[in-house]
C-alpha cells in the first residue's frame, strides 16, 4: 500500500525467522480415485506412516518438494475430514459426510483458484470493454440524434426514484442559484405562451432566486430582473398560435436590445378550449404554426429556441369548461407541432428544438395536478432544470453534467502526453517485433560438423529493461486513453448516481463472501501485521469504491461509517510512517522521494491526461500532506528515534513534547478557517490546494479527519513500548493479553464499536455528524483493531482476496473512481 511502507509496521521491523530447511515431505496418494496435488494446503487423507503436517507458520511446500512415491496400502491410513484449527492438533474423524464436505471444499477451492486468476480476470475485463465499446459505436452510428446528448436530454429519460429524473445516456447537473447566476449573467431569457409556460417561467426563475413568489396577473406579461447581475427573464402572455404570437417573435428577432439568448414557447390547450376541440381548430393551428415557423427559424439563428410540446392532462379532474381538452386531442396537436418544427433530429435543417421530455415527466406525475390541467410542481421543477442544463452546461461545464457538453479541446499538455504515449506504444511494437524476428532466425541452428539441428538454450528471449519499460508505458497509455474516453467523450453512456440499499449492500455482501472464501494463515501473527493491514486496506477500498459508485453518501449511516474508513486509512498512515521513522531513523531524501513518487505518480498522470487540478483527487493531496507533517515532526531537530531514546529516557519526554506541539498546531489551525485559507492561498502552494479558485474544499477535507494521523502515531508509539516491555503475547493462537484481560477488552471493544454505529445512525444531519466525527472516529478504529487482534486465531488468519486489493495502491482505485463517479 502506498501510504504505509512495507516495512513500516512495528511487526515488520523484526527479522523474521528463516524457513525451516527440512520441509516434511507430502506424498501423492490416491484415495477413492481422487488424486491429491501439491497445491492442497494439507492432505485430506493422511496415513499413519506419514510425517506430521507442518504448522500453519511453516512456509507452504512448493511443487518441487513433492516426490512421486508409491502410494501406501489402503489399510494404513486414517481419514482427515476437517482442516485443523490454528494452534491445535489435527482432528481425525471417520464421519463420511464431514470427509466428503472437506474433500468438496478443497477440490472446489483448487478448481476456482485454477481458473479465477488475475490474468484471466484482466483478459475478461478487456474483452468486455472492447465488446461494450463496439456496441456503443454501432448504437451512436444508427441513432437519430447521433452522439448529441442534447437531443436525448430534451426528448427522453426515466425516473430513477421519487422526483429524480435521469436523462437518456447523459448526466444532468443540479444547478444552484450561484451556478445559474454565473451562467445567465448579462443574458435575457423569454418565455412565450399560456398558463403552463407561465408555470415553467416561475420554476425557472426560482433556480436563480428560490425566494421568488408567484405574483402578477395571470393573463398578462410578467418580468423578472436581477439588476445586480444584469439578468432578465420575461414571461409574455400569448396563449394561442396566431398572428399576435408571430408578431411577438418578429419583435424579439428584430430588436437587438431586447433579443433574448434563450426563447421557450408553446401553446395549444387554449385553442382546443376556445374552439371546443373541433377539427377545424386543429387545421387552423397547423396553418398558423406553418406561418410562425420561418420567424421562429430566423430567431433560432441567434438564440436557442425551444418549442414545448403539450403535457397530458388528468381528465378525471378537469372542470366542465375544460372537458374538451383530452389527451387524444393534445396528442394530435403535438404531432402537428413536431412535424413542422422538429429541429431536434440531426437530419433536420431546422434549429428549433422540440422539448418533448416534459410529456414523459408529466405522465408519471399528472395525477398530482391540482385541477387536471396545470402541471404539478415536481414536473415543472424538473423541466426547468432540464432547460437550465440544456443551455448552461456548455458554458459552465459542470463535472457531473455531461448532457449538452461537447468534447473539450485538448490542451498543449494533453497533446504532449498523447504523443508521448503513442511514441511509447510504437517504440515497444518496433522493439518487440525486432526481438522476435531475431529470435526466430536463431531458433533452429545447424551443427556444421554433425549436420543435425539443435534448439537454442532458451525458447523465448528475455525481455530487456527498455522493452519492459516501454511495455509498462504502453499499458499505462491505453488505460489513460480508456479513462479519457469514459469521462470526456460521448462514446459511453453516463448516468447520475442514485442510491438504493440494494445497489450498495448487495455488492458489499458479494465481496464479503469472496473474502471469507479466500482465508489463509499469516506467517507473522503480530498485532497489525503486514497481511492484516493489507487485508484491512483491501476491503476498505472496495467498500469506498462501491460507496462512491452507488451514491451512498446520501444515506447518512453509510456516509458516517465510510468517513471512519477514510479516517482509518489516515490512521494507518500515521501508524506506519511513524513506526518507520522511529525504528529506522531514515530521514534521507531517498525515503521522501520514494514515498512521494509512490503516492503521486498516478494522480499526476491523471491530472495531465484529464486536465484536472491536483486537488480534484483530494485524497492523494491529503495523504501526501500528512506524510510531510509526519516527516517534519520526526525529522526536525532534535531527531528522536528508538535507539536514541533507549540510550537516554529523557528523549521519550522530548518525543511527547514534539507530539504535543503537533496536536496543538492542528487544534489551533482548525479553529480559524480564515487563517487556514490564508496560509494555503499563498503562491505557489495554492496551486496544489485550490479547486475552482478556492481552497474551501481542502479546508473541509483536512478538518474532517484532522486528528486521525495523530491518533495513528500515538497508537504506534504505545504499541512499540508495550512490545518492548513484552507485555503482549503475539504467538500463534495466543490471546494478545492474559485471558481475563483479553476477554474484558474484547467485550468493551464490541460495545464501543456498536455504540459508535448506533450514534452514526441517529445523527440528524451531516453538519452535526461532521462536527463530532474528528474527535470520536478513533473510538471505532481502536475498537476494530482490538477486536481483530485480541483473539489469537483472528490474528493468525487473513483474507488473501482483500489483501491482494490492499497491495494495490488505494490511490489507484480512488483516482479511477473520481473519474467514474463524475463520468460513467
Amino acid at each position: 500500500m502506498s501510504s504505509v511502507d512495507a516495512g513500516s509496521a512495528p511487526g515488520h521491523q523484526r527479522n523474521r525467522s528463516p524457513p525451516a530447511s527440512d520441509e516434511p515431505e507430502t506424498h501423492k496418494k490416491k484415495r477413492n480415485h481422487v488424486t491429491e496435488t501439491p497445491e492442497d494446503e494439507q492432505p485430506l487423507l493422511q496415513t499413519s506412516a506419514d510425517p506430521a503436517p507442518s504448522s500453519p507458520a511453516d512456509p507452504a511446500p512448493t511443487p518441487s518438494s513433492f516426490p512421486t512415491d508409491p502410494a501406501p496400502s489402503s489399510s494404513s491410513f486414517q481419514p482427515l475430514c476437517c482442516p485443523p484449527a490454528v494452534g491445535t492438533t489435527i482432528v481425525r474423524c471417520c464421519h463420511g459426510g464431514a470427509k466428503m464436505a472437506a474433500l468438496a471444499y478443497n477440490l472446489g477451492k483448487r478448481e476456482i483458484n485454477q481458473h479465477f486468476s488475475v490474468r484471466n480476470a484482466k483478459l475478461l475485463a478487456l474483452g468486455l470493454a472492447l465488446l461494450i465499446s463496439a456496441c456503443h459505436v454501432v448504437f451512436w452510428g444508427s441513432s437519430s440524434h447521433g452522439d448529441d446528448t442534447c437531443g436525448y436530454l430534451i426528448s427522453s429519460g426515466r425516473f430513477l426514484g421519487e422526483n429524480v429524473w435521469q436523462p437518456y445516456s447523459c448526466m444532468m447537473h443540479k444547478y444552484k442559484a450561484s451556478d445559474a447566476t454565473s451562467c445567465l449573467r448579462d443574458k435575457r431569457v423569454t418565455f412565450v405562451g399560456d398558463s403552463r409556460i407561465r408555470q415553467l417561467f416561475f420554476a425557472f426563475i426560482k433556480i436563480l432566486n428560490p425566494h421568488v413568489k408567484e405574483q402578477g396577473n395571470k393573463h398578462e406579461n410578467i418580468p423578472y430582473e436581477d439588476s445586480r447581475n444584469n439578468i432578465g427573464v420575461d414571461f409574455l402572455w400569448y396563449p394561442e398560435v396566431n398572428v399576435s404570437m408571430k408578431q411577438c417573435f418578429q419583435s424579439l428577432s428584430e430588436n437587438p436590445s431586447s433579443k433574448p439568448q434563450m426563447v421557450v414557447a408553446g401553446a395549444a390547450t387554449w385553442s382546443i378550449k376556445m374552439n371546443n376541440g373541433s377539427a377545424e381548430s386543429l387545421s387552423q393551428y397547423k396553418v398558423n404554426l406553418i406561418d410562425v415557423e420561418p420567424v421562429l427559424g430566423k430567431l433560432s439563428d441567434s438564440s436557442e429556441v425551444y418549442w414545448m410540446l403539450q403535457d397530458p392532462v388528468y381528465e378525471q379532474l378537469l372542470s366542465e369548461s375544460r372537458r374538451m381538452i383530452t389527451n387524444e386531442r393534445i396528442g394530435a396537436y403535438n404531432d402537428v407541432a413536431a412535424a413542422i418544427l422538429n429541429g431536434t433530429n440531426r437530419r433536420s435543417r431546422s434549429k428549433i428544438k422540440i422539448f418533448s421530455v416534459s410529456r414523459l415527466i408529466s405522465e408519471e406525475t399528472i395525477e398530482q395536478s391540482p385541477d387536471g390541467l396545470h402541471i404539478p410542481e415536481t414536473s415543472r421543477d424538473i423541466s426547468a432544470m432540464i432547460l437550465m442544463n440544456s443551455y448552461c452546461n456548455k458554458i459552465m461545464k459542470p463535472i457531473d453534467g455531461s448532457c449538452c457538453q461537447p468534447t473539450p479541446p485538448l490542451t498543449i499538455i494533453q497533446k504532449i502526453a498523447a504523443v508521448f504515449f503513442v511514441l511509447s506504444i510504437g517504440a515497444y511494437v518496433v522493439i518487440s517485433i525486432t526481438q522476435r524476428n531475431k529470435h526466430r532466425r536463431n531458433k533452429m541452428c545447424t551443427d556444421i560438423e554433425s549436420g543435425e539441428e539443435k534448439k537454442p538454450a532458451t525458447v523465448t528471449p528475455a525481455a530487456s529493461t527498455m522493452e519492459v519499460a516501454l511495455f509498462s508505458l504502453s499499458k499505462l497509455g491505453l488505460i489513460m486513453a480508456y479513462f479519457y474516453f469514459c469521462d470526456r467523450a460521448n462514446l459511453y453512456m453516463k448516468e447520475n448516481k442514485f442510491y438504493t440499499h440494494s445497489s450498495f449492500f448487495i455488492p458489499i455482501i458479494y465481496i464479503l463472501v469472496l473474502g471469507v472464501f479466500y482465508n489463509e494463515n499469516t506467517k507473522e501473527p503480530k498485532l497489525l501485521n503486514r497481511d492484516q493491514t493489507d487485508e484491512w486496506k483491501g476491503w476498505m477500498q472496495l467498500v469506498i469504491l462501491i460507496y462512491h459508485i452507488s451514491g451512498a453518501s446520501s444515506f447518512l449511516p453509510v456516509y458516517m461509517h465510510v468517513r471512519v474508513l477514510v479516517a482509518a486509512y489516515l490512521f494507518q498512515t500515521g501508524y506506519g510512517h511513524f513506526s518507520f521513522f522511529w525504528l529506522k531513523g531514515d530521514f534521507g531524501i531517498y525515503r521522501i522521494s520514494q514515498v512521494l513518487f509512490r503516492l503521486n505518480f498516478l494522480v499526476v498522470v491523471l491530472c495531465i491526461v484529464m486536465d484536472r487540478p491536483y486537488q480534484f483527487y483530494y485524497f492523494v493531496p491529503l495523504v501526501t500532506f500528512w506524510f510531510m507533517v509526519i516527516y517534519g515532526s520526526m525529522a526536525l531537530w532534535p531527531q528522536i528515534t528508538q535507539k536514541k531514546a533507549n540510550a537516554n529516557n529523557l528523549w521519550y519526554f522530548g518525543l511527547m513534547l514534539k507530539l504535543g506541539i503537533l496536536l496543538l498546531c492542528i487544534y489551533v489551525l482548525s479553529l480559524s478557517q480564515g487563517s487556514f485559507e490564508k496560509i494555503f492561498s499563498v503562491w505557489p502552494i495554492s496551486k496544489l490546494f485550490e479547486l475552482n479558485g478556492e481552497v474551501y474544499e481542502w479546508w473541509f477535507r483536512w478538518r474532517l479527519d484532522r486528528y486521525a494521523v495523530f491518533y495513528g502515531m500515538m497508537f504506534a508509539f504505545v504499541y512499540l513500548m508495550l512490545q518492548k516491555r513484552q507485555v503482549l503475547f503475539e504467538g500463534k493462537g495466543d490471546p494478545l493479553f492474559f485471558t481475563k484481560v483479553s476477554n474484558i477488552l474484547l467485550f468493551f471493544s464490541v460495545v464501543l464499536f456498536l455504540t459508535y454505529s448506533i450514534w452514526a445512525s441517529s445523527c440528524k444531519n451531516k453538519t452535526e455528524c461532521n462536527e463530532m466525527h474528528p474527535s470520536i472516529s478513533v473510538l471505532q478504529i481502536f475498537a476494530f483493531v482490538l477486536i481483530r487482534n485480541i483473539p489469537g486465531y483472528a490474528r493468525s488468519v487473513y483474507s488473501s482476496f482483500f489483501a491482494w486489493f490492499g497491495r494495490i495502491s488505494l490511490e489507484c482505485l480512488h483516482q479511477q473512481n473520481s473519474e467514474y463517479s463524475s463520468g460513467v
